[in-house]
């Protein structure tokens, strides 16, 4: 005999409140824009991309083989071609990825880095459009115009002091959100098949395990002695700013749904700029402002044009 069915007003007082489902996406969005800070802070104690890299993964994964663990729990084990694929879309998403972005912030400000992979929906689209053959509308394509001129905006303006260093490292990051936006498209089938979080869980777990043996092979172990800074910061980064994140953003999704979780995340280069102010001492003036509005507005124009 099935339950009696709650009252309206119980069941009304035990939904999800919205600002529940707000402040995990905030706080996800947030703890994600740390990682560039803490990158830009290890830097400074003459550690090189390789082994910083490797301290992140190596904190990271045993929360990721949990969180492969935990989502397939009851669920059949992954098939040859499963594995297949979600070693692929480690190496692209995670591994090559992660690797070009912390290469990158080597020679660009946390801010510039930042915007730059915020131009993550806008590459999505393109390569949607190469390979699916989608249509990009005119409202689109002045979408990305706006998103793309907030970017060169900052761009040239600090390689006005930079020079090719910074021409160096915008290229390594959007290197970075390229191969990112790769996984994000080759990724649909896989979701529908293993979930988000076990997907999740799995692929990164494949780019710890790469960044680990990068180092083993490019490095000699006596280069993992780094200062005690580098270890902590690597534990926060591997932690608070790369599985944390996950967690909140897939909680907020749960109860506010992807579009709106997506719109909050806005607040992410909003709060890289003001983080690498007030910690990392950078430059906050005129050419960073405008050029986060047309990064954003881009961004949100985009999303209303879909």
């Amino acid at each position: 005999m099935a339950p009696p069915a709650a009252p309206a007003p119980a069941a009304h007082a035990a939904a999800p409140l919205p600002w529940a489902g707000l402040a995990l996406a905030v706080a996800g969005s947030v703890a994600f824009s740390g990682k560039t800070i803490i990158v830009k802070l290890a830097y400074r104690h003459g550690v090189d991309a390789v082994t910083l890299i490797m301290y992140r993964m190596l904190f990271a994964l045993p929360f990721f083989v949990a969180l492969a663990w935990w989502a397939g729990r009851g669920r059949a084990r992954l098939t040859r071609h499963e594995l297949l694929v979600v070693a692929g879309l480690g190496f692209s998403g995670y591994y090559i990825s992660s690797f070009l972005d912390f290469l990158g912030l080597q020679y660009v400000s946390a801010s510039l880095g930042r915007l730059i992979q915020y131009l993550n929906p806008t590459l999505v689209l393109f390569l949607s459009a190469l390979l699916f053959h989608q249509r990009i509308s005119g409202a689109k394509l002045a979408a990305l115009a706006v998103s793309y001129a907030g970017v060169l905006l900052v761009f040239g303006h600090e390689i006005r002091f930079a020079g090719a260093q910074t021409a160096l490292g915008a290229a390594l990051v959007f290197g970075s959100a390229v191969t990112y936006a790769v996984y994000l498209v080759a990724s649909g089938a896989a979701v529908k098949r293993l979930g988000a979080l076990r997907l999740t869980g799995w692929a990164s777990s494949v780019a710890c395990v790469l960044c680990l043996l990068q180092f083993v092979l490019l490095r000699p172990l006596s280069a993992a002695d780094v200062a005690p800074e580098v270890v902590w910061l690597s534990l926060l980064n591997g932690t608070l700013c790369t599985v944390a994140p996950v967690l909140l953003v897939m909680m907020a999704i749960e109860r506010i749904g992807a579009p709106l979780t997506a719109q909050t995340g806005m607040i992410g280069p909003l709060s890289t700029i003001a983080m690498g102010v007030l910690i990392l001492g950078e430059t906050f003036n005129g050419w960073i402002v405008a050029g986060t509005a047309l990064v954003l507005t881009g961004v949100w124009l985009l999303a209303r044009a879909r």
